[in-house]
């Protein structure tokens, strides 16, 4: 399985933000999960929704949606997971 960090950002308090990522091989089952990095105990902080673009015959793209659920501006990591 291979695995790592495609991208780092801030979501600010009580919004929404999205970003894409492209090229990737569309023979590839690939799970993706969002990590706050910055603390904040006692309830959730982020929410996110992934959707796929067939870019071409041999590329998707992702489009991943991620809600700030608190106050507070939120640092993630956008995480991936080739499953195949």
């Amino acid at each position: 399985m291979r695995t790592g960090v495609q991208f780092r950002g801030t979501v600010p308090a009580n919004s929404t933000r999205r970003w894409f990522t492209f090229r990737w091989p569309e023979g590839w089952h690939v799970a993706w999960y969002v990590v706050p990095t910055s603390p904040e105990s006692g309830t959730p902080q982020i929410d996110w929704d992934v959707e796929v673009e067939r870019a071409s015959n041999e590329h998707i793209t992702y489009w991943i949606s991620i809600r700030n659920l608190t106050g507070d501006s939120v640092d993630i990591e956008a995480r991936y997971a080739v499953l195949n």
